[in-house]
């Protein structure tokens, strides 16, 4: 296992602190079964990675043992947005079978927080990321760790998602605000559904807090038709 110093991580402010730990305490509710988890969204743009990744980092400050897995093998953009301070071999390399798993985990530079990269872009990611090397290492690492937070491609525009979705123990679908129509989101929903995967909750994100009317029109209406769709039971 290698290690690995991540850069440019930028502080957060505290109702975006605040909103990763109500995050990472639903997270814990639903129970000590759920230990992998699939992250995705819509379409690109959403903020579905950022999510990903700062929940992964909150699980581990709360003490979880904790491995992010950088599965968005079409358009990564993690290693652009933390700057490392060396080169890594990726998820890419260990699901074609040319190194092992112990190769692809880094230790990082944030306490109980280890990350698998995405790697060099496939021409077959979708195969790549159904294939016998993909079931083995998310069954090993469901065995090695607290959690496991999987940062996949947008399923609204790939199917990428809901292959990893059948092997995971639920799925967390990230809704930028104001963005999507709901038959969009149900469209999305049902293909997690198609997987077999349990659908914990969605997170809203990128809703504008500061907005007068962000109490009105997000716990209203809003609030409303999305927990219609997404509020675990």
């Amino acid at each position: 296992m290698g290690k690995v110093t991540i850069e440019n991580l930028k502080e957060l402010d505290y109702k975006s602190n605040e909103a990763y730990k109500t995050l990472r305490t639903n997270v814990a509710f639903c129970g000590k079964k759920i230990k992998v988890i699939d992250i995705t969204s819509c379409a690109p743009g959403e903020g579905k990675s950022v999510v990903s990744f700062h929940l992964a980092m909150s699980l581990a400050e709360a003490g979880k043992k904790v491995v992010f897995i950088d599965a968005d093998l079409r358009k990564s953009v993690l290693l652009g947005r933390y700057h490392l301070d060396q080169e890594v071999k990726g998820l890419t390399h260990y699901l074609t079978g040319i190194i092992h798993k112990e190769e692809v985990i880094y230790e990082t530079n944030i306490k109980n927080l280890s990350m698998i990269f995405a790697g060099p872009v496939p021409p077959n990611p979708a195969e790549l990321l159904g294939n016998k090397y993909s079931t083995t290492l998310i069954d090993e690492l469901r065995d090695e760790y607290d959690y496991v937070i999987i940062d996949t491609p947008p399923l609204g525009s790939v199917i990428d998602s809901a292959i990893i979705a059948a092997k995971s123990d639920g799925a967390i679908l990230v809704v930028e605000a104001n963005s999507h129509s709901y038959r969009m989101i149900a469209s999305v929903k049902t293909q997690l559904e198609k997987a077999g995967c349990k659908i914990l909750g969605a997170v809203l994100n990128k809703v504008d807090m500061d907005s007068k009317s962000y109490y009105s029109h997000y716990s209203g209406k809003l609030y409303k038709k999305y927990s219609k769709y997404y509020l675990a039971e």
